[in-house]
C-alpha cells in the first residue's frame, strides 16, 4: 500500500460514516456505547429495522454479514449527501470469512433434505464479495468493486486501499470498510480450541489478567471523497485520511512477531505516508485484542515508535468484542468520532493495566484531549498489519 512519500495527489476527505454493532444500527449509538465505562455484556448485533434497505425478498437473499455491510453503508451514504449512479465510484469492503451462516444453514439442508433442496442462492449468499456487490448495486457505483480478506487487518486495509484510489484520481468517491457475522458454534469452537478466546468470557485489553478475546460482529463503513469534490458540493467533511500502510510479519500463521517488527514498520510507514513525526500523534486507537501475546507485542511496537512519550490509547474491543474484519472499520469510525468530539473513549473491561504493557491506557471514563492526528492499528492472523493516520478538520 505504500506508494512513495505520502498519499500524494488528491486529499482524502471522510464525508460519511455508518455502523452496525452490538450497540445497534447507527454510528451515534456506537459512539454513545463506546463512551460508557463498562461493556453492555452482549457482543451480538441486536435486531434492527431493514425496511429502508429494500424489499423483504431481496434482503432474505443476503447473509447477515452482507446485510450489516449494506445497512452501515446506507447510513454513511445518506450522511455524505451523495447521489448515484456514479460510474467511477469505488466499493472496497472487507470480510474475514464471508457468509458462514448461510453456508452452515445449507449444509444442514443438504444433510436433512437432500441435495435437490439446497438453495440456488447459497453461493451468492456465502461468497465474500456479496457485501461489496450489494452496496455497488444499491447506489449504482460502477468503479472498482473489490473485497479484501486479510483477517483482522482487512477493514483497515480496505480503507487504506480506498484512500489510494481517491488520492490517485482513479475514483472521486469510495465506500469502504468491513463486515463480519460469524458468531456460530463452529467458529467459536475453532477459536476456542486454538486458545484465542477468553476462558473467562471477558475482554480486558492490556489488563494484567487478560486471557483472550471475545467474539463480536457488525460492520463499519466510511465514505471517502476527493477533498475538492466534497468542497464543491458543500458536503460536511468529518476528517481527513492522511496516511495508510500495510506490512507483513512474515513470522507465523497466528502468533504475532514477538519483536513486533511488522507492526513497527506499519506505523513508521503510515507516519511517513502522512508526512508527520510520531511526536504529532495525539491518540492511538489500538488493535488491543485482550490476548496476552497480541497486547504485549503491540505495546512493544508503540514504545518503539513513541519512546518514553505516553500517548493516550484505547481499545474498543472491550465494548465491541473482536469482530474480525469489521474491527478495523468500526475502530476507524471511533477514531473519526474521537477527532470530532475531542474525546478518547475508555477501554471497557480493563481495571488493572499490565505493568509490562506500560502504556497510557484510558479507562473508566472518556478523556478530554486536544486531538489533531490520531493513529488506528489493526493486526491479523497471517501476520497482516495495517495502520491509518487520520487528521482532524477542526484543529
Amino acid at each position: 500500500m505504500q506508494i512513495g512519500p505520502g498519499i500524494s495527489g488528491h486529499r482524502v476527505a471522510v464525508t460519511g460514516v455508518g455502523a452496525v454493532s452490538c450497540a445497534g444500527a447507527g454510528s451515534s449509538r456506537l459512539w454513545e456505547m463506546l463512551c460508557e465505562e463498562k461493556s453492555r455484556g452482549s457482543f451480538n448485533v441486536p435486531n434492527f429495522s431493514t425496511d429502508h434497505l429494500g424489499g423483504a425478498k431481496d434482503l432474505r437473499r443476503l447473509d447477515p454479514f452482507a446485510l450489516y455491510a449494506l445497512a452501515a453503508s446506507d447510513e454513511a451514504w445518506r450522511q455524505s449527501g451523495l447521489e448515484g449512479p456514479l460510474e467511477d465510484a469505488a466499493v472496497i469492503m472487507a470480510t474475514g470469512i464471508g457468509g458462514l451462516q448461510s453456508l452452515l444453514a445449507q449444509v444442514d439442508v443438504l444433510k436433512t433434505k437432500g441435495a435437490s433442496r439446497v438453495s440456488p442462492f447459497m453461493i451468492p449468499m456465502m461468497m465474500p464479495n456479496a457485501g461489496a456487490a450489494a452496496i455497488s448495486m444499491r447506489f449504482g457505483l460502477g468503479g472498482p468493486c473489490e473485497t479484501i480478506a486479510t483477517a483482522c487487518a482487512a477493514g483497515t486495509h480496505a480503507i487504506g486501499y480506498a484512500a489510494r484510489l481517491i488520492a490517485s484520481g482513479r475514483s472521486p468517491v469510495a465506500v469502504c470498510g468491513g463486515s463480519e457475522a460469524v458468531m456460530t458454534d463452529i467458529a467459536l469452537a475453532g477459536f476456542a480450541n486454538m486458545t484465542a478466546l477468553s476462558t473467562s468470557g471477558l475482554s480486558r485489553p492490556f489488563d494484567r489478567d487478560r486471557d483472550g478475546f471475545v467474539m463480536g460482529e457488525g460492520a463499519g463503513t466510511l465514505v471517502l471523497e476527493q477533498w475538492d469534490h466534497a468542497v464543491r458540493r458543500g458536503a460536511p467533511i468529518l476528517a481527513e485520511i492522511v496516511g495508510a500502510s500495510s506490512t507483513a510479519d512474515a513470522h507465523h500463521i497466528t502468533a504475532p512477531d514477538p519483536e513486533a517488527r511488522g507492526a513497527i514498520r506499519s506505523m513508521r510507514l503510515a507516519l511517513q505516508d502522512a508526512g508527520i513525526g510520531a511526536d504529532e500523534i495525539d491518540h492511538v486507537n489500538c488493535h488491543g485484542t485482550s490476548t496476552p501475546l497480541n497486547d504485549q507485542a503491540e505495546s512493544e511496537a508503540l514504545r518503539s515508535i513513541f519512546g518514553s512519550r505516553l500517548v493516550p490509547v484505547t481499545s474498543n474491543k472491550g465494548h465491541l468484542g473482536h469482530s474480525l474484519a469489521a474491527a478495523g472499520a468500526l475502530e476507524a469510525i471511533a477514531t473519526v468520532m474521537s477527532l470530532l468530539q475531542q474525546l478518547v473513549p475508555p477501554t471497557a473491561g480493563t481495571t488493572h493495566i499490565d505493568p509490562q504493557v506500560a502504556l497510557d491506557v484510558v479507562i473508566t471514563a472518556p478523556r478530554k484531549v486536544d486531538l489533531r492526528y490520531a493513529m488506528s492499528n489493526s493486526f491479523g492472523f497471517g501476520g497482516h498489519n495495517g495502520t491509518l493516520i487520520i487528521k482532524s478538520v477542526n484543529q
